[in-house]
């Protein structure tokens, strides 16, 4: 005698709400990262990095569609698969870096010892962009 095939149960209320809240917040970090594209002065990569991660608990097909977009994508997989983050990449970042450094010390005017600590912190970030691999073509 065959048994009629089980029907998925269906999530709990609680699940549904977690992976509607990942869904929700992979949204929030693709529509940064698209204003990034647009405004020279936010960035653009770290957004979907996030966003991807928020749609691989939220939904996978989301999670695909940003790996596969032919814009982002190729950048989203390299950093995922080697941690590698490109030349040009890596020149705007440090770049972004300076520019918001001088800023910070024309607009806000702050003493030395906030200065210094601003500045070391950026440095901190440029040199682990700076050591970050290239990619790697396959």
């Amino acid at each position: 005698m065959m048994l009629p095939p089980m029907s998925p149960r269906p999530m709990p209320r609680r699940m549904r709400l977690v992976r509607l809240g990942w869904i929700a917040l992979g949204w929030s970090f693709t529509g940064l990262g698209v204003i990034g594209a647009l405004l020279p002065v936010m960035p653009t990569t770290i957004f979907l990095i996030l966003a991807a991660a928020c749609f691989a608990r939220g939904s996978p097909r989301l999670e695909r569609w940003l790996l596969d977009h032919p814009r982002f994508g190729p950048t989203l997989v390299a950093w995922r698969r080697d941690g590698a983050i490109g030349r040009r990449a890596k020149g705007m970042a440090c770049g972004g870096i300076a520019f918001g450094f001088g800023a910070f010390l024309i607009g806000a005017r702050p003493g030395m010892e906030l200065a210094a600590l601003v500045g070391a912190l950026m440095t901190a970030c440029a040199a682990y962009i700076l050591t970050r691999p290239a990619p790697i073509d396959r």
